[in-house]
């Protein structure tokens, strides 16, 4: 399906913080200007697959009106660089004439969906993977739970999520009719809570959020809940799984992930099989990483996970590693997060590439996974 099993995601999120301050990932990481150099780097460790955000607000900055001089860096560094990307077209941030709340919001968004899909088209006739809308049970509660990002509510998180999902179905019509030939990753965390180990009187609610609420943008997009707002399993197409080492934790205690040896703390490959016998979908973990000195375990990690998986014949299509550059903090912009197979270091005005190379050499010695049996198999199953 893709060009390469391991794939590369640039952070793209825009928009405005818990306190009320502009951020731009991509302009913060010089991505936008260093993209030519940054796809060179991919393709000599066998990278060909990234995932890239559209900044909906720089698009799309008031309705009607679209200027897409911001994209156009990216098509053409792709198009030289014969760089497949995964358009991620709503990564948080949004025009601030928009009311995410509001009945006309999925119409405006499926109108960008529409506007954007057809631009890329016409430059890049070949490109096919879309993310409409990212994380939106992440979003719903970041934005609508706890005021992290706009629209900063608090306790309207449900509220936000259906109404995120109605858009998103919406966008994926759209998305559609510029495009036939596009497929659609729709990626949402995947997340496991355990009870303290004296408090099993909270299985219940443990219990709940593990066979329920973490599926539930899934579930409202597959048309299994809520069948109303139009969603079923061609909506839902390519589940992209985002997990990190922060997506298991104790119920209560947000704050502090899981330990991997915690004997409560399961498998990625058993999360990942959860999520194949509940939707039968094709597969793609869309976002991974861990920090600092823990990331060239990470990758072992993952392949062994992956590898447990591919053996089942389960559709897995690839592993994006997210971000693939080093990023400043959403909340505290002077803070800079070391999670990428690349540093970033100022010198004269830019901000060099400096590679993490325990991380690269970890990951060329999993790159054995992009030639896994299962995976020619799946090839030639999608010629078919």
């Amino acid at each position: 399906m893709f060009k390469s099993f391991f794939q590369a995601g640039f952070e793209g999120t825009t928009g405005f913080n818990r306190h009320g301050e502009w951020i731009d990932q991509i302009a913060a990481t010089q991505h936008d200007l260093r993209v030519e150099d940054d796809y060179r780097r991919l393709r000599d460790l066998g990278i060909f697959t990234v995932r890239e955000a559209v900044r909906w607000p720089l698009v799309n900055p008031r309705r009607q009106h679209y200027d897409f001089s911001t994209v156009d860096p990216f098509l053409a560094a792709s198009d030289r660089s014969e760089i497949e990307i995964i358009f991620d077209l709503f990564h948080f941030g949004y025009p601030s004439d928009i009311d995410l709340f509001s009945a006309d919001f999925p119409k405006h968004f499926a109108d960008y969906c529409y506007q954007v899909t057809e631009y890329i088209r016409r430059q890049l006739p070949n490109s096919r993977y879309f993310t409409p809308l990212n994380e939106p049970s992440f979003f719903s509660w970041a934005g609508g739970e706890v005021g992290l990002f706009a629209p900063h509510q608090h306790g309207r998180g449900w509220e936000l999520k259906v109404k995120l999902v109605e858009a998103l179905i919406q966008g994926i019509n759209a998305i559609r009719a510029a495009s036939p030939q596009a497929r659609i990753v729709n990626a949402d965390p995947l997340c496991r809570v355990a009870p303290p180990p004296d408090r099993m009187d909270l299985w219940p609610e443990v219990e709940s959020f593990n066979s329920s609420v973490v599926f539930q943008s899934w579930d409202l997009l597959s048309g299994r809940l809520l069948p109303e707002l139009g969603g079923s399993p061609a909506h839902l197409d390519i589940v992209g799984i985002n997990y990190y080492w922060t997506n298991q934790w104790e119920w209560g205690n947000g704050q502090t992930p899981l330990c991997a040896d915690d004997h409560r703390c399961a498998r990625l490959s058993h999360l990942l099989q959860t999520v194949w016998e509940r939707y039968g979908a094709e597969m793609l973990i869309t976002e991974t990483s861990e920090l600092g000195e823990r990331r060239a375990a990470w990758i072992h990690e993952l392949t062994t996970e992956a590898a447990k998986i591919l053996d089942q014949g389960i559709p897995l299509h690839g592993i994006c590693l997210y971000p693939v550059l080093g990023m400043p903090e959403w909340h505290n912009r002077h803070e800079w997060t070391e999670m990428g197979l690349w540093e970033l270091q100022a010198k004269d005005g830019l901000l060099e590439r400096i590679p993490y190379q325990p991380m690269i050499d970890a990951l060329r010695r999993s790159q054995w996974l992009e030639n896994h049996p299962a995976r020619r198999e799946m090839a030639i199953r999608s010629l078919r």
